[in-house]
């Protein structure tokens, strides 16, 4: 169906994606992200893989898997070949790539650490190798004040002078403010979105950074599709995943629910000076206030010192 991607994201594809290519329609029945889970937990079991409801066999797979999920559901999915063709032509001319958890290259710390709520699908644009390699994490909250913008350029001017990758959002002006702050002095970026991420990968500035190997777009959605509820707590969820440290900028605000006391890493919050019950119940739960360092040596020390339980 299609040269370069696999057999078995090809069907979870088919399965879970609305595969926008123009004006969206009537959404299809699309899988859920419980319900994928539950069939590819049974595929699993009857020693099946996704690709097999692609196959020859395909009748008796889907027959197989009747108590799970309808098959004529299934079928209806599954014949939306057409589609998905074109879908994979305008990811290709916009060198956007996809990679289901079957993909030896999917993003192992997203499978390592979410197991079986790790996204089926991720898409993104740029070295997809950037993703694999851990850094520092910049969550805050979308309506950030000025003084927050401003550390967030500052903070990944910083992690960017200390060698470490930038994980952040990139929709709002705090995402932006950190993206540019590491980029600027020749640092690198994964950027997490939420939705629009074809209309990030063709921004002139994306470009120039994507193509110079210095950043990485990736999202759980559809390239096209719209933001949806939770869409944003969803990336924030894979921003801390693929990081070894986070720093919460506006810890006063929504920032508070984004720690759960599970992290395996540094959380660290940023005070803006003023005592507050969200900030006292991230500190509860083990999150270290921001020492705010002043130049890349303090920095890595920071880190480090919180890593080992220093501080």
């Amino acid at each position: 169906m299609s040269e370069g991607l696999s057999s078995n994201t090809q069907a979870i594809l088919l399965l879970t994606a609305p595969l926008i290519v123009g004006r969206a329609g009537a959404a299809p029945d699309l899988l859920s992200a419980a319900e994928y889970r539950l069939l590819a937990r049974h595929l699993r079991e009857i020693k099946r893989q996704p690709a097999d409801l692609l196959s020859p066999e395909a009748v008796e797979v889907l027959d197989g898997c009747r108590a799970i999920v309808d098959p004529d559901r299934l079928q209806r999915l599954i014949g939306r070949g057409f589609l998905l063709s074109q879908a994979i032509e305008r990811w290709q001319t916009r060198a956007i790539w996809v990679r289901s958890r079957a993909d030896a290259d999917y993003p192992r710390r997203l499978k390592a650490r979410l197991k079986d709520d790790a996204p089926a699908l991720v898409y993104g644009c740029g070295d997809i190798g950037l993703t694999q390699a851990g850094g520092f994490a910049v969550i805050g909250t979308a309506k950030p004040d000025s003084d927050a913008i401003e550390d967030a350029r500052r903070v990944g001017g910083l992690a960017a002078e200390a060698g470490t990758t930038l994980i952040c959002g990139g929709a709002g002006a705090l995402d932006q403010a950190a993206l540019r702050g590491a980029v600027e002095v020749g640092g690198r970026v994964v950027s997490v979105l939420a939705d629009g991420l074809e209309r990030a990968a063709l921004n002139r500035d994306h470009r120039k950074w994507l193509i110079g190997g210095q950043l990485t777009l990736i999202s759980a959605d559809d390239p096209n599709a719209p933001v949806e509820t939770g869409g944003r707590q969803r990336r924030d969820t894979l921003v801390r995943t693929l990081a070894d440290a986070v720093l919460l900028l506006c810890a006063e605000e929504s920032a508070a629910v984004r720690h759960d006391g599970h992290d395996e890493m540094p959380v660290f919050v940023r005070s803006a000076g003023m005592a507050s019950a969200p900030l006292d119940a991230l500190l509860a739960k083990g999150a270290l206030r921001w020492p705010d360092p002043q130049d890349a040596e303090a920095f890595k020390t920071a880190l480090d010192a919180a890593r080992s339980g220093i501080i």
